[in-house]
Parts: C-alpha cells; sequence; structure tokens
C-alpha cells in the first residue's frame, strides 16, 4: 500500500456497528487504529511562580487520528480548574486564558476521568510534541487523580526530528513549517495545537513515517 494522500479534514461520527452488532468504535479501540493527540497549557509566569504556587494544566486539547486512512476525525477542548495557582497577565498573553475562563473548568480528577471514559484515554496510543504532556500528568496524577492513558505514548516531536534527519527536536510551529503546514488558529491554545499536531502527525504518514501502525491483535479488555 502507498503512503496516503494529504487528507481533508472532516469531523465525523464514530459511534458506527459492526457486521458483528459491536459498535465499530470499540473494534477500532481493540485493534489500535484511534489515537489521542493530546496538548495541554498550563499557568506559568514571566518569572518564579508566587508563594505556595506551581504550574498546573489548565487546558487539555484533543485531536483524535485515525490510522486507518490518516484523518483528524474529532477535537476536544476541556478546560481545568487550577487547585493551587491562578493565571497570571503572562499565561494569559500566552494563552489567551484568563481566570474567569477556567474557574469554570473541570477539577483535574474530573478532567482525567473524562479522557479515560469519553475518549478511552487507557486503550488508545496517545500522541504529544514532546515529553512535557506526558510528564505534566504524571507529576499532578501523583496527588490522587487516576492517570488517564495507558503506556503507549509516541513522542510525536523526537518522530519528526527522527524523520527528518534533525540533531534535535524543533517547536511545533516551525515543524508546520518545514512542511508547508498552516498553523490552524492560535499557537499556544490546546485544542489548536493538538489539532494542528495532528496535522503533522498525518503529514509523517503520507511521507512513509508513520508515527504507529494498527497492531494485529485485540488489546486485552478493550472489548
Amino acid at each position: 500500500m502507498g503512503a496516503p494522500q494529504r487528507p481533508g479534514v472532516p469531523l465525523i461520527s464514530v459511534a458506527r456497528r459492526s457486521s458483528g452488532g459491536l459498535p465499530s468504535v470499540l473494534v477500532e479501540e481493540a485493534f489500535g487504529r484511534l489515537v489521542n493527540v493530546i496538548d495541554v497549557e498550563a499557568t506559568c509566569w514571566a518569572d518564579r511562580p508566587p508563594a505556595g504556587e506551581s504550574s498546573e494544566i489548565i487546558e487539555i486539547g484533543v485531536c483524535v487520528v485515525d490510522t486507518a486512512d490518516w484523518r483528524r476525525v474529532e477535537r476536544r477542548r476541556i478546560l481545568v480548574r487550577p487547585r493551587r495557582s491562578r493565571v497570571s497577565p503572562f499565561c494569559t498573553e500566552l494563552t489567551g486564558l484568563t481566570q474567569s475562563d477556567v474557574d469554570g473548568g473541570l477539577d483535574f480528577p474530573a478532567a482525567c476521568a473524562l479522557i479515560s471514559s469519553d475518549l478511552r484515554g487507557r486503550f488508545r496510543t496517545w500522541a504529544s510534541w514532546g515529553e512535557y504532556d506526558r510528564r505534566q500528568f504524571e507529576r499532578q496524577c501523583g496527588s490522587g487523580a487516576a492517570y488517564p492513558f495507558g503506556s503507549r505514548h509516541i513522542n510525536v516531536k523526537q518522530h519528526f526530528a527522527d524523520a527528518f534527519g534533525f540533531r534535535r527536536g524543533i517547536g511545533m510551529s516551525q515543524a508546520l513549517a518545514h512542511t508547508g503546514l498552516p498553523l490552524e488558529g492560535r499557537h499556544h491554545r490546546g485544542d489548536d495545537d493538538a489539532w494542528n499536531i495532528g496535522a503533522l502527525v498525518i503529514e509523517l504518514a503520507r511521507l512513509g513515517h508513520p508515527i504507529t501502525a494498527p497492531v494485529t491483535e485485540p488489546e486485552p479488555d478493550a472489548l
């Protein structure tokens, strides 16, 4: 099979049924078809954080990529209410988020539960641009929230560097420019960044460097 052509980006429903009667979304999960591309934004400051505060996730962007035909099929934006920090003016300038925005968000454990349930986080491979997002989840989940992902994580930044022969990873916006893809939306907004990383995942596949291939056997407990 040749490399996939650069596709469009329609939003589609995955709640179909297979010929055997099971919802086909469950079959897709079992065979590793869907990948959750994740990007987080967190509280930040121009200098050191104020006393008693630390960086906390305030936005989780998700782009679901279907690896059967390399399409972006869903996007989510989850606002998260921080417990130990506030959104600084610097953070608002960077992300566009204000304290009032995140005050209306979910608490972090509820956001993790949403990823685990609605986005099948424990069963799907997930991907991010670099290791920051994974480490931030691991650090915050150390305070009691259930970790919403399985063990299959792809560092798209490193994968991109390897595919193009770069000695080190480059930023997401640089990667878009390098491949001739547009920056869609606002940089440092979680759902827009996840959507753009999803486009890079698809472009890598088109060029013969897919981040993952569907597994040949169902994952345990996926059905």
